[in-house]
């Protein structure tokens, strides 16, 4: 009886400490969330940066200028082909004059924003979550789909179906990386609509460039399938961002051109 009391003693014991680390484990993942979604509403930083995208059909090598009337790309080299300074230029004019197509940005990034948004709400409440282990400063933490999750929509059903892990920097709670992998086959209306096949992969990089302000600077992307009218679904894309540099908050398309055409001499000077 004795030996039977202390063998129970013991196992809720070991249930409790288990419960107690998947609980600190999400606690860390709910302030994460809650500080990325603060720290984002608080950004007005605007930045300069090198940008290599490669997708399947179309690989682009540009420098970004952020403004408040949108970004303005001056396209170095598409598909391989270099662009003359005369057609970086034109481009880049095109935009800055073209009231529509700078709408047609911002309403693409307001989209892009509100997703993201979601999905790191849904961050918590779709997978169990569990620590890892440490490196350097950041906490790392592995998840798996929660079974008891109901996903509202078509994309959180992708994100459900994902396995991975998250690094977090332990002193500013601020997400360092984010690697899934897709651990099943995931269907849209019973395949008819779509279908995701099970070892698609995606990772996503931060840092911080100051104080307290973290961009993505790499995206990786490789999921496939088949979507309506057997369609293919491709998602390959590796995107790379490098050489920030902080702009003014109220710069303007004509500062922000003559600062992109700048970026070769400047290199120039630094090697």
């Amino acid at each position: 009886m004795l030996r039977r009391r202390r063998a129970l003693i013991c196992a809720v014991l070991i249930g409790g400490c288990a419960a107690a680390g998947a609980q600190d484990a999400k606690q860390i993942v709910q302030q994460a969330v809650k500080t990325e979604l603060a720290a984002d509403a608080a950004d007005h930083t605007r930045w300069l940066y090198y940008e290599v995208d490669r997708k399947a059909d179309l690989t682009v090598k540009q420098w970004v200028a952020q403004t408040g009337r949108g970004d303005l790309n001056r396209v170095i080299e598409r598909n391989g082909q270099p662009l003359s300074q005369d057609a970086q230029r034109r481009q880049m004019q095109a935009f800055a004059y073209d009231a529509a197509m700078q709408a047609k940005q911002r309403r693409a990034g307001q989209h892009d924003d509100r997703q993201a948004a979601e999905m790191l709400n849904l961050l918590p409440q779709a997978f169990v979550w569990k620590k890892s282990g440490e490196h350097d400063d950041d906490t790392l933490l592995q998840f798996t789909p929660d079974p008891h999750f109901r996903p509202p929509d078509y994309e959180s059903r992708v994100f459900a179906a994902m396995e991975g892990e998250m690094a977090v920097d332990k002193a500013q709670r601020r997400i360092v990386s984010l690697k899934g992998k897709l651990i099943h086959d995931v269907k849209f209306g019973y395949g008819f609509f779509g279908e995701l096949r099970a070892g698609g992969t995606f990772d996503v990089e931060r840092r911080e460039l100051s104080r307290g302000v973290w961009q993505i600077t790499e995206t990786h992307v490789h999921i496939a399938g088949r979507a309506l009218l057997f369609k293919t679904i491709s998602e390959q894309e590796d995107d790379e961002k490098s050489k920030f540099s902080e702009l003014p908050g109220n710069i303007s398309f004509d500062d922000a051109e003559k600062r992109l055409m700048a970026q070769d001499r400047l290199m120039a000077q630094n090697k």
